[in-house]
């Protein structure tokens, strides 16, 4: 979807941006949240905002690094609503790939579930940095733009991320973990 396509949506328009887009978000705010529920609430309002606001859409981006950085937004003022502060929510990811065999599907969920816990454990800008570069295959721009930090701040924030996650990666196989 181009700049113009945004800059003019319609109705038609919201649910084609919603379809193509809809899942990365929904996954982006339940990563952030942890939460289901929170994550359906963080997207609808993503694509409100979408919709309410194409006219600020100015093509520096492109649109789904547009949409995550709303859906960041959205999840900074839903994090500190009183009703957040009041509940902590524990969920973990987890994987819905099929798996060849099921020893097969037993060895990827279970480092699977060892990865994302050990990510989990990283501090939250390590962990979303982490999250958008692997699973949203952004590039630095991205990144930098998504998280509102300048490239150079974005290419250390991620480097560091990796270090850490290595670290604690190193102590779990040491079983210092």
């Amino acid at each position: 979807m181009e700049r113009n396509e945004v800059a003019t949506m319609s109705a038609g328009a919201l649910k084609t941006l919603m379809d193509t887009y809809g899942e990365d978000v929904w996954n982006y705010a339940f990563f952030l949240s942890r939460s289901r529920s929170a994550a359906d609430d963080i997207a609808q309002e993503t694509f409100i905002r979408a919709f309410k606001y194409m006219h600020a859409f100015r093509g520096e981006a492109s649109v789904k690094t547009w949409l995550l950085r709303i859906a960041r937004n959205r999840w900074y003022t839903y994090r500190s609503s009183s009703f957040m502060r009041l509940v902590t929510l524990q969920a973990a990811p987890f994987s819905t790939q099929a798996e060849k065999s099921a020893e097969d599907a037993y060895i990827g969920e279970s480092l699977s579930s060892e990865i994302w816990q050990l990510v989990l454990r990283l501090p939250r800008k390590y962990r979303e940095i982490l999250m958008l570069q692997a699973h949203y295959d952004m590039s630095m721009e991205e990144l930098a733009h998504t998280l509102n930090i300048s490239l150079s701040a974005a290419k250390s924030r991620l480097r560091r991320a990796r270090q850490k996650a290595n670290e604690y990666w190193e102590k779990e196989l040491n079983g210092n973990g």
